[in-house]
């Protein structure tokens, strides 16, 4: 059997997210009481960016041994990063917030959710451009609209989220800044 030789950046990769979340993981509260509340939900706002690189590891490993292999763990990763995300976020930061918000209610729930997606927002509109300047570096300025479309989409999308019509109209934008682009 042939062995495979792992670098050190894909050892740390796979190595650093479980170990920073086990130890994140030691100051969880045992139970969701009006006094841990606060951290409760602190703590999963901390993870929240973290459980989705626990998926990383083996995709980065069986992409390295076999291509089929890689894809099936992309998938599987991708589908644990969306779904596990999810609890944490309903279980962990949603719980928390409601638990702490002595008199409850949706408004606590929809400004986290509001602070929470203007991250993520904000990093696809910086994933974004990032992409698109790589292309305009090989392709040059040919690409240029597109990139401007997909930018001005990506905009669109952390203001309107996809409410229609200008949420909808955002990722008709992506779609044809990224078409034009690619």
């Amino acid at each position: 059997m042939e062995t495979t030789r792992t670098s050190p950046r894909t050892a740390i990769a796979v190595l650093a997210p479980p170990v920073v979340i086990g130890l994140v993981g030691l100051t969880h509260p045992a139970h969701l009481t009006q006094d841990a509340s606060a951290w409760w939900r602190d703590l999963h706002i901390v993870l929240l960016p973290l459980f989705p690189l626990l998926a990383v590891g083996p995709w980065l490993v069986a992409r390295s041994i076999e291509p089929v292999y890689g894809r099936i763990t992309l998938v599987l990763a991708y589908v644990y990063a969306c779904f596990y995300s999810a609890l944490d976020v309903l279980a962990g930061i949603a719980a928390g917030a409601l638990k702490n918000d002595r008199e409850g209610g949706l408004a606590t729930v929809f400004g986290y959710a509001s602070d929470l997606g203007q991250v993520g927002s904000i990093a696809y509109i910086g994933a974004t451009a990032a992409a698109a300047g790589c292309l305009l570096r090989v392709a040059g300025a040919q690409v240029l609209p597109g990139a401007v479309l997909a930018l001005v989409g990506a905009y669109g999308f952390m203001e309107n989220h996809v409410y229609p019509p200008w949420g909808v109209l955002s990722m008709v934008a992506i779609t044809a800044g990224w078409a034009w682009m690619l």
